[in-house]
């Protein structure tokens, strides 16, 4: 039989493709609705006990841009005490809050909102270089080093005198390893107590951290290898996150938290701060996350009151990344918060504020 005409192939094969990618298409398109009708699901449940908390902004005092030295403008917040102490050492340490990455300094909602409410501190929050109202970096590589400078630039314009407690959160517990490491003379001066949550002090291992879920996450579930994203372009991506969105929230739900059923509303906050981050940001983020091995950098803690809290359900940076810290730190306290992912800050506040506020009140 003589073989079929090169036009009838051509178009027998343009059949084949025009079908595959309707399965395809198909697919995607009940994966898509299946999951709109769980998020919906999920949103419509009773018993969200943040179901009326109005995330967002939160009242400040002063609002101020900090420009790094490398040009990368800083959107800053402070909150100042309203109940100041008297006598001879009526000032308490000032308190700096550094978020991690794809987050902002929402990240720190209830512990903000607990300690404004206290009023005996001094509370400054800002966003870290590409993400919240910060600028993106404008010289230089994405890396933990660049973060550690821009905390500096923070504390000078901030804080150029008094006590200081560092609070970070995953890439910002790295951050303020990374400032240790340049600046270890302002640890037992200056800087009086640190605070580590959710974090690691180095070598991550990306198998084991779940960086491709992170990536799917924050950018789009169709790229779960980040390198190859990173060079697909930031428009097409970001087109992905906007069709993806639903899925994003389940793997937020999924991979930020340790509660089966965790508050739809705090998903929701979680995952609005994780889109607001450009791929761009998160992609050139990772790869520092990969490097980054400061456990020799632990060792200008060493004499400052240290707490380092965790969920035990923390899939990203899990309780083993804490351990490891403590075995440079072993004065150093560790607290297991039960139940809980890596956002432990917000997903159990009440657990985290409970030992939170005391160790601030014990070293202040």
């Amino acid at each position: 039989m003589s073989p079929a005409p090169l036009s009838r192939r051509r178009a027998k094969q343009v059949g084949i493709a025009g079908a595959a990618v309707g399965v395809v298409a198909a697919g995607l398109a009940t994966a898509f609705a299946v999951e709109r009708a769980l998020v919906r699901k999920s949103l419509n449940a009773p018993g969200d006990p943040h179901a009326e908390e109005t995330f967002g902004d939160q009242p400040f005092d002063e609002e101020l841009t900090v420009t790094a030295a490398d040009g990368t403008d800083l959107h800053v917040e402070v909150v100042e005490p309203t109940r100041p102490r008297s006598g001879k050492n009526s000032r308490k340490p000032t308190i700096v809050f550094v978020h991690g990455l794809a987050l902002d300094m929402g990240t720190f909602y209830f512990q903000r909102q607990a300690l404004a409410e206290r009023g005996d501190h001094r509370l400054v929050f800002y966003d870290q270089p590409g993400h919240g109202r910060s600028s993106r970096l404008k010289s230089g590589n994405y890396d933990i080093a660049a973060l550690g400078k821009s905390l500096a630039a923070v504390l000078d314009a901030t804080v150029p005198d008094g006590h200081i407690i560092l609070v970070g959160h995953s890439m910002g517990g790295m951050t303020i390893m990374a400032f240790a490491e340049q600046y270890p003379e302002w640890f037992g001066k200056r800087v009086t107590g640190v605070v580590l949550m959710s974090t690691s002090a180095g070598l991550v291992d990306k198998t084991k951290l779940g960086i491709p879920t992170l990536v799917a996450r924050a950018s789009a579930p169709f790229f779960p290898l980040w390198g190859r994203a990173a060079h697909l372009g930031g428009g097409t991506i970001d087109r992905a996150r906007l069709a993806s969105s639903d899925l994003a929230w389940l793997l937020t739900r999924r991979y930020g938290f340790g509660d089966a059923k965790p508050s739809p509303s705090l998903v929701t906050f979680v995952e609005s701060m994780n889109s607001k981050t450009s791929v761009e940001t998160l992609t050139k983020y990772l790869r520092t996350l990969y490097d980054h091995d400061r456990a020799p950098a632990l060792s200008a803690l060493r004499g400052v009151p240290v707490l380092v809290i965790v969920g035990t359900k923390d899939y990203l940076t899990p309780v083993v990344h804490s351990e490891a810290i403590l075995k440079h730190l072993p004065e150093a306290e560790l607290v297991k918060i039960e139940n809980s992912g890596h956002v432990v800050m917000l997903e159990k506040s009440d657990e985290v504020n409970a030992v939170l506020l005391p160790f601030l009140e014990k070293i202040s």
